[in-house]
């Protein structure tokens, strides 16, 4: 049966976020009061009658009830009125991309996960759909109205964006974008990808986006236990168009995959707080070494790598998440070549795994443009081979700086 709301709503909008996260979709069993509600494992419903479902339940791609306690979780920690949950990012992604029509165009950031250029250039130019791609991270006003026009129809950006990790002003963005009229004789759509930050740190929505999504795989999950995606919008016409591809196009999570979503959520602050905290010690210890070339990190607002949208970052993000980019310069105890030496420290640390994907408990480490941006390579899009990414995790920084300088001191 549907689960009933177990809280005030009113009062529930008051609550703090980190009251929020523990209780958002997590209301007992209405059936029973389990305190943990019970994992929906089915793929279909008995029906009182001939075209009567029972409480609207029909077949469990259209509806199950642990899936509408993800997507109504997410909603509401991102200040929405409608989630929609992918079986994963990408399939959110690519649904997104069903609101644009062949002929019609995309604004895109031009700093992206891989696999999002992949289907924008792979899968939606040869059906006629045209992405382009702009630096929205510099404020450059002419730059954003001369890319829009009237065949836009998605205005698509990460904050921070991976991996360079440049930060867009989303409430420049929107209000700029919002002033034009672009496809179908309308405003063009703001869509924010909020994998990097999660609502925890940023909530797109608020400063004017139309829609915000997340590769939930990453820290809304947080446990590097499932593949999932979550869209979340306050437009009822976007959320109508959504749900029926939702259903028509099949993509949807598990109940299993829904779950450990939902689990992951309730230490969702907690979590952001530590990879944050760590983070920032990771930041400032690369950027206090001579053999570091370039750094990245949301919240260094000082010194020879202070992020150059600092100011933006810190005023619409509670702090600077827990994503780390950096170069090594050329040279170390073995002359090395700068890639030499990102390739070494790569395969050389302890903490940090080598893997891909983020936002999980543990720390990672990755080479992105042989690995997550791969198919970026010999685009303008194209990262520098010598770029390592950090997904900085909750262990103690004190170990995870030291396992760094271990490597680069060695590489």
């Amino acid at each position: 049966m549907p689960e009933e709301r177990g809280r005030d709503a009113d009062q529930q909008a008051r609550d703090a976020f980190a009251t929020r996260v523990v209780h958002a979709g997590g209301e007992p069993d209405a059936l029973t009061g389990a305190v943990s509600p019970p994992i929906y494992q089915t793929s279909t419903y008995a029906q009182d009658g001939v075209g009567r479902p029972r409480h609207g339940y029909e077949y469990a791609r259209t509806q199950n009830p642990t899936r509408e306690r993800l997507e109504r979780a997410v909603a509401d920690l991102e200040g929405g009125a409608f989630g929609v949950a992918f079986a994963s990012g990408s399939a959110a992604t690519a649904t997104l991309a069903e609101l644009a029509a062949p002929g019609e165009q995309l604004v895109v950031g031009d700093d992206v996960y891989g696999g999002t250029y992949r289907f924008f250039e792979q899968v939606a130019r040869p059906r006629g759909i045209d992405a382009r791609y702009v630096d929205l991270a510099g404020g450059d006003a002419g730059r954003l109205a001369a890319a829009l026009g009237e065949r836009t129809r998605l205005v698509w950006f990460e904050t921070p964006s991976n991996p360079l990790l440049k930060v867009t002003d989303i409430a420049w963005v929107a209000h700029a974008v919002h002033a034009q009229v672009g496809a179908r004789g309308a405003a063009p759509i703001v869509v924010v990808d909020n994998t990097f930050a999660s609502p925890a740190l940023q909530r797109p929505l608020e400063l004017g986006a139309d829609v915000v999504f997340h590769s939930a795989t990453k820290y809304l999950a947080g446990h590097s236990d499932t593949v999932i995606g979550v869209v979340v919008t306050s437009r009822e016409d976007v959320a109508a168009q959504l749900r029926f591809l939702q259903n028509a196009i099949g993509a949807v999570p598990g109940p299993q995959d829904c779950f450990l979503a939902l689990r992951g959520l309730r230490t969702l602050a907690l979590r952001a707080e530590r990879h944050a905290t760590n983070a920032l010690a990771v930041a400032r210890f690369l950027a206090g070494r001579d053999d570091v070339a370039w750094l990245r990190y949301p919240g260094l607002a000082d010194g020879r790598f202070a992020h150059p949208q600092a100011a933006v970052a810190a005023r619409q993000t509670a702090a600077g998440g827990g994503m780390v980019s950096f170069v090594p310069a050329a040279g170390g105890r073995h002359g090395r070549s700068a890639r030499d030496r990102a390739v070494a420290v790569c395969e050389s640390t302890r903490l940090f795994t080598l893997a891909e994907s983020l936002g999980g408990v543990e720390s990672l480490i990755e080479l992105p443009a042989v690995m997550t941006h791969a198919s970026v390579a010999t685009s303008p899009l194209e990262v520098p081979e010598a770029l390592i990414r950090l997904s900085v995790g909750i262990e103690d920084a004190a170990d995870l700086v030291a396992d760094l300088a271990t490597a680069l001191d060695e590489a």
